[in-house]
């Protein structure tokens, strides 16, 4: 369990990593200006996969850390949802 707050950097890579897993393509080809739908071609199963496989992530590390569904809509780039999460650690 890892102890003290997560560092931006760190959730950048996670939900890099994760979002790569998901849409099988390389970690390294994501950047924080994507929007999910346009540039990433992400539909609306693989957000709401990467919102579980990130609850689950962080809610290891931050009890109760949830991903509410009316905040989805918002989140459109990667950024986005690196600077929710990181907010909400």
């Amino acid at each position: 369990m890892q102890q003290g707050p997560i560092s931006r950097d760190e959730v950048l890579r996670i939900v890099t990593d994760r979002l790569a897993e998901i849409l099988e393509i390389n970690a390294s080809e994501i950047s924080e200006d994507q929007s999910f739908g346009e540039d990433l071609r992400a539909d609306s199963l693989a957000l709401i996969e990467l919102v579980e496989v990130l609850e689950e992530e962080f809610g290891e590390r931050s009890v109760g850390f949830r991903i509410e569904d009316e905040d989805l809509e918002d989140l459109r780039t990667v950024r986005d949802a690196v600077d929710y999460v990181h907010g909400r650690l």
